[in-house]
């Protein structure tokens, strides 16, 4: 694979014949860190944003759902005595003062995080539309702007199944769940992924009776099953109906009541809920770019399709972020982006590495994996050993009396390194960078068991998980490894 070098291509051109050096579709963590590495190179450079500044993140993503996930955490404790598994006398949540506190909290990132950033290295915003008149010009607010480079990091949105019915009801989506002013009683949620499972465990939590619906017959089918057990097991002990292996007939509304009607095993179900919830994957902002005019390639979900180096069908336009549909993860976005204005401004040919990318999920038990699952390690022809204990092994479990989880890892059987790490467990998200750490630096199961792992802590059941290779733990002592 060769790089294509846009300033020696151009360097025959004027300086003067461009606006910018490099133009930027979209304001998100792509965008920004994009943006900055640009400037640092005395680049010429422009953001165009039609909408908020700081993408999905900030504005309704990671920020938001979690402090909202926290503070639904805060409300279950404080009306359970998590040891005693009674209710307390504290009152009903307050959903629409949850709601103004992350609303805070949003405000106050995306001016010191983003615009504020942006006026200190001083790359220019302009706020509207961006759309590719040709190749090498966009049309913003009526304005043509031509650059030398681009990069489109338009990122993604809630994406809407094809499900009949759908479209005539009302239904709330990732972003709309999170300003919800009244809960209701009872929600369906479409969809199993991250984000469902995260917004129905912060509703079940709020007091919301909740159904998760998938059509895939296994919970977190992607994860190691072990993992999709342990969880489904959890969910169920604290009120959440999981059903999966449907298949989605019609969506339909009721009086004040939403229907979706479902078959299982040519069984026919009716669901009904006060709200629905979509939350079955999300789509890359691609239509309205004006793509075609560009000569830029897209995949078959409308994704801006991309070489290693992150460049499109058209070598000076660049794509970086959820817009590609690679992992959806703001670091992802905001490593590509680096990468992407790196290889744009100067000979970096700089090509992006995915292989060891940790993904967490916000939930409890949490749930965190990083490198390959059993199965795509045999795949990739290893010789593979493995080594799972349930949470009630990890003594940090049995202090918090939450025992629901399990950890495991996958190794290979020649070199005895760590290929892959799979938690569902409290604080799963924190572990989960140790053992990106060894899989990246090639630890091997004898490294790991020779560390010291400090006790009572959820991190030590990583290394009990390596011990379980050769011995069995459940006749070692506290510490004794």
């Amino acid at each position: 694979m060769t790089h294509t070098n846009k300033q020696k291509n151009n360097a025959s051109q004027s300086e003067n014949q461009y606006d910018y050096d490099f133009v930027i579709i979209g304001a998100g963590s792509a965008a920004f860190s994009a943006a900055i590495q640009a400037v640092s190179v005395n680049a010429k450079t422009a953001l165009i944003e039609r909408g908020v500044i700081g993408g999905t993140c900030v504005n309704i993503g990671c920020v938001p759902s979690k402090t909202m996930l926290r503070a639904s955490e805060i409300h279950h404790l404080a009306k359970t005595n998590p040891f005693l598994g009674v209710s307390t006398s504290a009152g009903p949540a307050d959903i629409r003062q949850i709601v103004s506190q992350k609303n805070d909290l949003i405000t106050a990132l995306r001016q010191s995080k983003y615009i504020d950033l942006a006026q200190e290295y001083g790359f220019e915003i302009i706020h509207g539309a961006a759309r590719f008149a040709d190749p090498s010009s966009i049309i913003v607010n009526g304005r043509r702007i031509t650059a030398r480079n681009f990069l489109i990091a338009t990122g993604a949105s809630p994406a809407q199944p094809h499900i009949h019915g759908l479209n005539e009801v009302a239904y709330e989506t990732s972003a709309s769940i999170l300003n919800l002013q009244k809960l209701p009683k009872q929600i369906t949620i479409i969809g199993s992924g991250y984000i469902a499972l995260e917004l129905g465990q912060m509703l079940r939590r709020l007091g919301v009776e909740v159904v998760i619906l998938q059509r895939n017959p296994r919970l977190l089918s992607a994860f190691e099953p072990e993992i999709s057990a342990a969880v489904l097991q959890e969910f169920t002990r604290q009120g959440i109906r999981i059903i999966t292996g449907v298949t989605y007939q019609k969506v339909a509304q009721v009086n004040d009541k939403k229907q979706v009607h479902i078959t299982i095993n040519e069984v026919q179900q009716i669901i009904e809920s006060d709200m629905l919830l979509v939350a079955a994957g999300r789509a890359p902002n691609t239509a309205d770019l004006g793509l075609e005019a560009a000569q830029v390639a897209i995949g078959p979900r409308g994704e801006a399709l991309t070489d290693g180096y992150l460049q499109t069908s058209q070598p000076h336009i660049y794509a970086a972020g959820d817009v590609t549909l690679g992992p959806q993860f703001v670091y992802v976005a905001a490593y590509e982006g680096q990468i992407a204005a790196d290889n744009a401004l100067s000979a970096a040919a700089r090509t992006i590495d995915l292989s060891v990318v940790p993904g967490v999920i916000f939930t409890a038990p949490g749930i965190a994996a990083v490198g390959l699952t059993e199965e795509q390690a045999r795949k990739k022809n290893y010789e593979v050993i493995t080594a799972t204990i349930p949470l009630e092994a990890v003594p940090r479990a049995l202090a918090n009396h939450e025992t629901g989880g399990v950890f495991k890892l996958v190794a290979d059987v020649q070199s005895r390194k760590l290929l892959g790490a799979h938690i569902a467990a409290e604080n799963a998200g924190e572990v989960i960078y140790s053992a990106l750490l060894a899989i990246k630096y090639g630890i091997t199961i004898e490294d790991l068991c020779a560390t010291f792992a400090p006790y009572l802590t959820m991190a030590e059941g990583l290394k009990l998980a390596a011990l379980t290779f050769t011995k069995d733990i459940s006749k070692l002592s506290c510490c004794a490894g």
